[in-house]
């Protein structure tokens, strides 16, 4: 350990974890120690420290060393689902002038119980619907991540239904209700039934959700999509108003019960703002702009209900391709002027920082300066640069 924490130093890296929600003033590493830096010789060497975000979430206490929260930590907020929560930092020594970069893993505690969006939901159910017959639930939300997010979905006991829990292809898991047997109205109007979700967290939560089925008297076929799942790829840049794909559900039987309404089914409300449903065409459209390094995928759920009551579902997937829509963006660090015409080639006169918010190779950045000038940029690392000078400088001439 020792040995790998001296290589990283020794190239400029810094690792920590921290566990989130940690008080502040929390102790998050030895940075003096690990640099191999004097306490003494660490006041006077003009350091700062460099937080690329709009948060400052860190500080270096210079009497002891020591890198502490600035700021609570909370994981969910910061990187919402995504498996490995970083938080980067840099510490600029000047004298002598030496740049470090360092990186803190934020750890997920289980402190997030799974949720419904509401605590009581109707569902309705025509007598004549064929056992067998799968029925999707709200799903629960829970911002944790790994073991301590949602992990399961369990359903109080009922003769006549059945809980099947799916694995999406966003790898969400979706609760479904299966229809075991026939209902019967005359015989029993309503059905109450509990919906679970839990984790496996130390120790266990969970949330629950009361479904209320009423079984309606109606028609004999339900409405039937002709695609179990619709597949769409949209570019981020494409404008507001603009139809994504038209989804088409037909009905067997006349008259009023073969009259067709879309709609979209207990979909997440940012995603209800993104999209529009029309009711009776089933086209979809965009209703605001659509971002690929926010949001790369989006499941929707999609009902087809007709007159009497019958409905029927659908899956709709749509993938936003990535478009070179972000200017690569220069963070000067420090820059250190004037410079005295004696000094020496390679010294250091600046270091920046570029970014790209795009993704892929729209998100790779190229730096250069014009030639005929004394100084060459060098690459530190990713995407962090220093101007030295090239050629000896002579303020007389320039």
């Amino acid at each position: 350990c020792v040995l790998v924490a001296a290589w990283e130093a020794a190239w400029g890296q810094l690792r920590y974890s921290l566990p989130e929600e940690m008080p502040k003033g929390s102790f998050v590493g030895d940075v003096a120690k690990d640099l191999g830096l004097e306490l003494p010789a660490l006041r006077d060497s003009g350091v700062r420290v460099f937080d690329p975000g709009r948060t400052q979430y860190f500080f270096l206490d210079m009497q002891n060393g020591h890198l502490s929260t600035k700021e609570r930590v909370d994981r969910e907020e910061i990187c919402a689902a995504v498996a490995k929560c970083s938080l980067n930092f840099e510490i600029l020594v000047k004298n002598p002038m030496k740049l470090y970069r360092g990186e803190v893993e934020i750890l997920d505690i289980n402190d997030n119980s799974p949720s419904f969006p509401v605590r009581n939901s109707v569902l309705e159910i025509s007598e004549y619907t064929a056992p067998g017959t799968r029925f999707p639930l709200e799903k629960a939300q829970d911002p944790d991540i790994g073991v301590n997010s949602l992990q399961n979905y369990e359903c109080s006991e009922s003769s006549y239904f059945s809980l099947d829990v799916k694995n999406g292809d966003d790898g969400v898991k979706y609760p479904e209700l299966i229809l075991l047997k026939s209902l019967d109205r005359e015989q029993q109007a309503t059905h109450n039934l509990i919906l679970t979700a839990t984790d496996s967290g130390n120790p266990v939560k969970s949330g629950s959700t009361t479904i209320q089925i009423i079984v309606l008297d109606g028609n004999d076929n339900a409405p039937e999509f002709t695609e179990p799942v619709y597949k769409v790829t949209v570019r981020e840049d494409v404008a507001v108003g603009s139809r994504v794909l038209q989804v088409t559900a037909t009905d067997k039987d006349e008259g009023p019960n073969a009259e067709v309404k879309y709609s979209f089914f207990k979909i997440p409300e940012k995603f209800d703002k993104t999209f529009k449903l029309d009711p009776g065409s089933g086209e979809i459209e965009v209703t605001e702009k659509l971002n690929f390094e926010e949001q790369q995928f989006y499941e929707l759920d999609v009902q087809a209900r007709d007159a009497g009551g019958l409905s029927s579902h659908s899956k709709v997937l749509i993938k936003v391709a990535d478009v070179n829509n972000h200017v690569p963006e220069i963070v000067i660090m420090s820059v250190f002027s004037p410079v005295p015409e004696d000094t020496p080639l390679g010294t250091v006169i600046a270091i920046f920082n570029v970014q790209d918010r795009d993704s892929g190779a729209n998100g790779e950045v190229r730096c250069n300066i014009a030639e005929h000038l004394p100084f060459r940029l060098e690459r530190s690392f990713d995407n962090y640069y220093s101007v030295v000078t090239a050629e000896e400088l002579d303020r007389e001439e320039v």
